[in-house]
């Protein structure tokens, strides 16, 4: 008998809600100020591919902080936002301003069976701290896989998280080891792999085909 599946790790917070999604988004910053320093490491990934028509999506786009970041420095990139809150969606059109004109909001949960069904292909496939809420580890190389199916040829995805270890985060069912995000990866189908900046709790990986 095939044993049972560990059970996922319950959310504290319900970002659905604007109260909670507005709190996540004054408290980022604040809380790791250096995120701006991948912000400008995946804009620099995705500037080789800055040709006319980039087409970008963010998985778990939030409040359009990485979203401003990208589309302020690639004015050719066209961008998809998907999120699976509402209350996101809100502040990223907020925070965005007229940028917003370039960005394609989809609410759609990635925890979900066939999230991508309904999506094109895209040069590039970006996340920043979302991979975390599949809210188990367990669930990351499928995402993975979802992801890279996404891909054009030559296409990149370009994931940042929180890392299990020395500086890292504790609980081991809901975040990996730098080791264990380069296997889940491998598994989704990525050949290629690169851990291009780890600081302050957060590591950032390239994979392509």
């Amino acid at each position: 008998m095939q044993a049972d599946s560990p059970p996922d790790v319950p959310s504290p917070v319900d970002l659905r809600k604007m109260d909670a999604a507005r709190d996540w988004a004054k408290s980022a910053a604040d809380k790791r100020p250096w995120r701006v320093e991948f912000f400008d490491a995946i804009t620099q990934e995705l500037s080789p591919l800055n040709a006319a028509g980039l087409s970008v999506l963010e998985l778990g786009s939030g409040p359009g902080f990485l979203a401003r970041h990208i589309l302020e420095a690639l004015p050719s990139a066209g961008y998809v936002a998907l999120d699976f809150s509402p209350a996101m969606h809100a502040l990223a059109k907020e925070h965005l301003g007229t940028l917003a004109d370039r960005v394609q909001f989809l609410e759609e949960d990635f925890k979900k069976p066939h999230w991508n069904a309904r999506l094109s292909r895209f040069d590039a496939v970006v996340s920043m701290q979302a991979v975390h809420e599949l809210r188990h580890k367990r669930h990351a190389a499928s995402l993975y896989q979802a992801a890279r199916q996404l891909l054009r040829s030559g296409g990149r995805f370009l994931m940042c998280d929180h890392f299990v270890g020395k500086e890292g985060m504790s609980d081991t069912a809901l975040y990996m080891t730098t080791d264990e995000h380069e296997r889940a990866l491998r598994a989704g189908g990525f050949t290629q792999v690169d851990l291009l900046l780890r600081k302050g709790g957060l590591a950032l990986f390239r994979a392509v085909t």
